[in-house]
């Protein structure tokens, strides 16, 4: 009988404990979620739609520098795909997925003209299959969840009876 032993927690573990750990307000939208991470990160957040990503298997891309973060994304239509494709890049960022990753010094030599540094970063999640991705993206849906439940919620008492 083959029996698959786990070592540490698994993606929706770690996602759900990221979530709980971020203390969230009631009320949360995209760019005060941004905001939180700003924080957190210490450095401003940068994003960008691209179409050099359009038609290619990844649809967004972060890099991290040790003055701001920017967060890639394929041009969408959709502002559902869109703010998915930010809260997925912000899940990486909330793990602290920068700090893991192949060497800076391998990743130069993979691309000479970029930094090897933010290269190294941003292979280090080339792959959704991974538990980093799945990790990332589990917390990219706990966080849409969050956005999308507080819209629902009335933000003031004069805002529900006026």
């Amino acid at each position: 009988m083959d029996q698959q032993t786990t070592i540490g927690p698994g993606p929706e573990q770690v996602a759900a404990e990221a979530f709980q750990a971020l203390r969230l307000p009631t009320h949360l939208t995209l760019d005060g979620l941004i905001a939180i991470v700003a924080a957190r990160r210490r450095r401003r957040i940068e994003i960008e739609a691209t179409d050099i990503l359009n038609g290619t298997p990844v649809c967004g891309l972060w890099l991290s520098t040790e003055s701001r973060e920017i967060i890639l994304h394929a041009i969408s239509d959709s502002l559902i795909h869109r703010q998915q494709f930010i809260l997925h890049e912000l899940g990486h960022m909330i793990l602290r997925h920068d700090e893991l990753g192949v060497s800076s010094q391998y990743a130069g030599s993979l691309f000479p003209n970029l930094d090897g540094e933010m290269v190294s970063r941003a292979l280090a999640r080339s792959s959704f299959v991974d538990d980093m991705e799945a990790a990332a993206e589990t917390l990219a849906d706990l966080l849409a969840a969050a956005i999308r439940d507080s819209a629902l919620e009335p933000k003031s008492f004069e805002q529900v009876f006026g």
